[in-house]
């Protein structure tokens, strides 16, 4: 796999051909690195370390071999049928010595190289299968494809139709992550299935050619040259790398929320839906600023767009609870406090808010020598049971990996397991959320700070933590409005949409679904959102959206893995929810 030091050293010997070529589409450099990261990315860091001249490294990026037996289905489907087309005697030479040239410096090939029977199928840098040389012999005679420029022409014919097929290639500005991983399944099979996802294209070691390009293409973002500066920033150790948050236009009328009331729904059509909450997609506060984009009314709404706590909401709220405001009136899209992962020491991180003192995190003091468990019922305090595991690695698929072993450890569906098991009426899904995120290195509170320990410590006193007096235990309700008001401190952000909240998850970041009662008395609700494995996937709608996030719970029923009730966080009995990831 590709390295953040090849693809440095990849954009800087080709990021000025790519810009000149991809210019006027929505295509970026960073887009055509990842494609040769998935292409190419398992033997071109191998001969740039060879001390190998550029052009040969070009020449060498061949792959995926057939042979004299069954092969495959498409041209050529063994060397017989290979041999038997015109001209296909100088090419299996070809494609054989180009295998045999490769082996020399890329490991892993030593073996099959030595049998004669063997030939290389993808060519260039791009991997131009041979089932074109039928209809284009020349490319791979005249060795078209063993320069760079000649593999990255091709294989812009073939984004660019990819482009018109799911059109895209009017697009203004350049794509997502998501909709350029789209082109690139279609780049890879010839189509793409919205209600799939990106399980689709060639699987390799249980995932598939999307699941991978996805993870390239972020990864790529994070890569600055001398040239250029990266798109993300690179993520701090065991966190994930992580979207901006999405900026709103500077287009609208500038408007702010004027309730008196309440919150403001904002809801996904002109209409309030039968029952009430079912179309409300957020709630903005009173005096938060909007931007209207449409000049009259529907059904007495107006379509509104604004960023909530960094996440990007675009609806339709009540006009007679929107007023106008200056012109200038800046809607920031923020983005959370960085925030070290937490280590499993308690050792509490600080909340930089903004117009405050710092804020420690706090967590419940323990006797010495004593030990909080899975098996014991559950109480206040965190875990700290010998070998627990940790959010960790370098890559995504390194933090997905470690948060499974978190989710398979954690067993919350296990009955042994008293600190989950609901009993007596009694859920404790705010526990599970806690333990999940403290394992994965990200803090959400068991315990906080009661108000007058915050107005001592913001004057600068130290306060001692006490169950009852200077902290009081969290519930899922408490978890709602702690996060809205602190979580960007401790490095929690919004986002505005499952489809979003499962794809940040899907890199190894820790997301959270959390729901406030209307009834303060009643129980709130909090799951957590998690990677998507072989077996247990979210669920999509026609067009390829997340209706349903793949979710692991502790509540009236414990699940490691499921897709709990469809839209559940608006149900009626809740007054507003929110989507909540960190790095």
């Amino acid at each position: 796999m590709a390295s953040r030091e090849d693809i440095r050293w990849f954009k800087e010997q080709f990021q000025d051909e790519i810009a000149q070529t991809v210019a006027g589409t929505p295509l970026t450099v960073d887009h055509i690195a990842a494609l040769a990261c998935q292409e190419t990315g398992s033997i071109w860091p191998f001969l740039r370390k060879a001390d190998l001249a550029l052009p040969q490294i070009m020449a060498l990026c061949v792959g995926d071999t057939l042979d004299d037996t069954a092969g495959r289905n498409a041209f050529p489907r063994n060397k017989a049928a290979l041999l038997a087309s015109e001209q296909g005697e100088t090419m299996f030479t070809m494609a054989h010595q180009a295998l045999v040239d490769m082996a020399k410096f890329v490991p892993g090939y030593e073996k099959v190289a030595k049998d004669a029977n063997k030939f290389c199928h993808g060519y260039g840098v791009f991997q131009l299968d041979l089932q074109f040389f039928k209809t284009e012999p020349g490319f791979f005679l005249s060795r078209e494809w063993a320069t760079f420029s000649g593999s990255l022409a091709r294989a812009m014919g073939e984004l660019k139709a990819a482009l018109h097929e799911l059109d895209l290639f009017h697009r203004q500005s350049p794509l997502t992550d998501l909709e350029f991983t789209h082109v690139g399944i279609v780049y890879n099979t010839g189509g793409f299935n919205p209600s799939k996802g990106l399980k689709q294209g060639h699987k390799s070691d249980g995932r598939f050619y999307g699941e991978n390009l996805v993870d390239f293409v972020r990864l790529c973002k994070t890569v600055a040259t001398d040239k250029s500066s990266a798109a993300l920033p690179a993520p701090a150790p065991d966190q994930a790398i992580i979207a901006l948050p999405t900026p709103v236009t500077l287009e609208g009328t500038p408007m702010r929320v004027q309730t008196r009331e309440g919150m403001l729904r904002v809801r996904s059509g002109p209409l309030i839906s039968e029952p009430a909450q079912a179309n409300v997609i957020a709630n903005l506060p009173d005096g938060h600023p909007v931007r209207a984009l449409s000049k009259a009314a529907k059904n007495g709404f107006l379509e509104i767009e604004t960023s909530l706590s960094g996440a990007f909401i675009q609806g339709f709220s009540f006009r007679k609870f929107l007023v106008a405001a200056p012109e200038d009136s800046p809607i920031e899209a923020m983005a959370p406090a960085h925030q070290s992962s937490l280590t499993q020491t308690l050792s509490p991180p600080i909340a930089g808010l903004p117009g405050t003192s710092n804020i420690p995190a706090v967590f419940m003091p323990r006797k010495n020598g004593v030990m909080t468990r899975r098996i014991n019922p559950a109480n206040a305090h965190t875990l700290n049971e010998a070998s627990q595991p940790g959010r960790t690695g370098a890559t995504a698929a390194e933090l997905r990996d470690s948060i499974a072993q978190i989710i398979l450890w954690l067993a919350v569906d296990d009955p042994d397991h008293l600190r989950y098991r609901p009993h007596d009426g009694l859920t404790f899904c705010n526990i599970y959320a806690h333990d999940f995120c403290y394992l994965a290195g990200a803090y959400l509170p068991r315990c906080w700070w009661s108000t007058p320990a915050l107005l001592k410590l913001a004057s600068g006193q130290q306060v001692q933590p006490l169950i009852g007096d200077t902290i009081r235990e969290m519930r899922a309700n408490d978890i709602f409005r702690w996060l809205r008001d602190l979580g960007l401190g401790f490095g929690w952000r919004q986002t505005g949409t499952v489809n979003k909240l499962q794809q940040e998850v899907n890199q190894g970041a820790v997301g959270i679904i959390v729901a406030r009662r209307k009834e303060d008395g009643k129980s709130g609700h909090i799951v957590l959102v998690v990677p998507e494995t072989l077996d247990n996937t979210a669920r999509r709608n026609s067009v390829g959206d997340v209706i349903a996030p793949l979710q692991s719970q502790a509540g009236a029923r414990n699940f490691q893995y499921g897709r709990g009730n469809a839209d559940w966080w608006n149900a009626e009995q809740f007054a507003e929810f929110a989507f909540w990831i960190h790095a």
